[in-house]
């Protein structure tokens, strides 16, 4: 088995990548940081800044190769009017990427909405808000893509519906669930 000590954390400036930036960061990991603005990337001793273009598979390959595993957050924002295309286009492009550099342990974040609650998935619920709908599904429909990769040894991670800027650790009553007045980040990278 081979021991991991430098790890690309691709979205290192959303709010998911942020938090895995610094934890990989405080446990002693050489991080890769890859962001659109790199600039907002934490200044740490064993943190590097790279901006990419998640799009172009070819150059992000290229720039991930040395490391021993990918962490994917990326997220092309919430507010994005083209969410769910970009997401999951985004998402293919980087799985795509991770196997042409060679890396084998590909890690990716996706969302909640793919969480099955009663038999169904919580995107498909009556009650799932509309504003996050796009996003949700998107990184359902990637979890249902990539369960299709033989090739890379993959974690999708679907983290809790609770899991977001304006909750603050707390768990949410069905009712704060569905209200409208909910805080959830507007973009992330």
């Amino acid at each position: 088995m081979k021991i991991m000590k430098k790890v690309a954390v691709i979205g290192a400036t959303g709010f998911v990548g942020t938090h895995v930036v610094k934890e990989l960061s405080d446990r002693g990991y050489q991080v890769e940081a890859f962001a659109r603005n790199t600039s907002k990337v934490p200044q740490l001793d064993n943190v590097t800044a790279k901006s990419i273009d998640v799009n172009n598979a070819e150059e992000l390959s290229e720039a991930l190769k040395g490391n021993d595993a990918v962490i994917n957050t990326f997220n092309p924002g919430w507010t994005n009017p083209n969410l769910y295309d970009d997401f999951l286009n985004g998402s293919v492009k980087i799985e795509k990427a991770v196997e042409e550099s060679g890396i084998k342990r590909f890690i990716t974040v996706g969302g909640a909405g793919s969480l099955f609650i009663d038999g169904k998935q919580l995107v498909d619920g009556p009650d799932f808000p509309a504003d996050i709908k796009p996003g949700a599904t998107a990184a359902r429909d990637y979890l249902d893509r990539i369960k299709e990769n033989t090739t890379l040894d993959w974690t999708f991670f679907s983290p809790a519906i609770e899991m977001h800027q304006g909750t603050a650790g707390v768990r949410p009553s069905r009712e704060m669930w569905k209200s409208p007045n909910r805080n959830m980040p507007e973009s992330s990278s």
